[in-house]
């Protein structure tokens, strides 16, 4: 399972490294430490996590629009039956479904605590895997 230190969990959730290490250490996620031994948050818990800081508000008008937006997040959920699957991406404070095929899902191997691109284009949402640092 992958593991996140905590800078970049600040930013896959849109926050400073302050409010990451504040969140950590007041328990609203559990930390391990790296083969460094920094702090880390293990990939399945920070999705656990990522999903709780869904905002149901809606956002003002829209002032100006890409026709692409990358958006780097966590996979936190994903859904498959014999054919389909859905893949949630939480990026920042922003949730992103994805619609796409089992095949494809298990060819990526999306799982929660995966780190994802979400790819907006118009009303299709695509999910690409960035290559490892």
């Amino acid at each position: 399972m992958a593991t996140y230190r905590i800078a970049d969990v600040a930013k896959l959730l849109g926050v400073s490294d302050d409010t990451a290490r504040r969140w950590a250490e007041s328990g609203k996620f559990a930390t391990t430490t790296d083969e460094g031994g920094r702090r880390a948050v293990e990939g399945a818990e920070l999705a656990r996590f990522a999903a709780t800081l869904h905002d149901p508000l809606q956002p003002g008008p829209v002032v100006q629009a890409s026709a692409r937006n990358r958006l780097v997040g966590i996979v936190t959920r994903v859904l498959r039956d014999a054919v389909m699957a859905q893949v949630d991406v939480q990026a920042g404070p922003h949730r992103f479904v994805s619609l796409l095929s089992r095949e494809a899902v298990d060819e990526l191997g999306l799982e929660p605590g995966v780190l994802a691109v979400a790819v907006v284009k118009a009303t299709n949402v695509s999910v690409e895997i960035p290559a490892p640092r």
